[in-house]
């Protein structure tokens, strides 16, 4: 999404040639063999972890962080792996969308038009908005030690959930006719 908009908005006569449906497709591919074989070596590498204390994870789902502190041994090859996903699939992106957005920001603030500029900024103030909700949350739930499992169970359902939920939201206030009608019912307005 913030490569889309980079290439939207800095470079508007290129966009059909550079996110054609062919090199959209082999980034799509791109991703989902990536995800598989990221997947595959965490498989792999936890089949050599063995349990020592309770096989109960406190988690509404199965994730390696919960999966580490139910073992005692194996533990340090996932760890490892673990810092250097998070560093290529964590860190990597989002200094790419940050830098991204930051050249966007430069592209905008040149624009002469107040109106086009207003416009350009709503275009990407969604997508901004959704990445600082899933990073933040999840950073917060990776980088600071547990202190309890309720704290992260919390971390864990706003990324795995709310934040999808509200992402349909967050998009479609961009559209004039939801902001009205939503404006209209804060107001005390109702619309049918």
């Amino acid at each position: 999404m913030a490569y889309d908009r980079y290439v939207a908005i800095c470079l508007p006569l290129h966009y059909h040639r550079i996110l054609s449906r062919k090199n959209c497709i082999l980034i799509i591919i791109g991703i989902w063999t990536i995800s598989f074989l990221n997947s595959l070596l965490y498989v792999t590498s936890v089949l050599d972890m063995s349990s020592c204390h309770s096989n109960l994870i406190h988690q509404f789902f199965c994730d390696i962080k919960s999966l580490t502190k139910t073992t005692c041994t194996g533990t340090e090859i996932v760890l490892i792996i673990t810092g250097v996903e998070i560093l290529l699939f964590v860190f990597l992106p989002l200094m790419c969308t940050i830098i991204s957005y930051f050249t966007i920001f430069f592209v905008i603030l040149k624009i002469k038009s107040r109106e086009n500029r207003s416009k350009a900024f709503s275009t990407c103030s969604s997508h901004i908005t959704v990445i600082s909700i899933y990073y933040g949350t999840s950073l917060i739930d990776y980088m600071i030690p547990s202190y309890s499992d309720v704290l992260d169970v919390a971390f864990a359902v706003v990324y795995t959930t709310i934040t999808p939920v509200i992402n349909p939201i967050i998009y479609s206030l961009q559209n004039a006719n939801i902001k009205t009608a939503l404006l209209g019912v804060i107001k005390g307005r109702h619309f049918l």
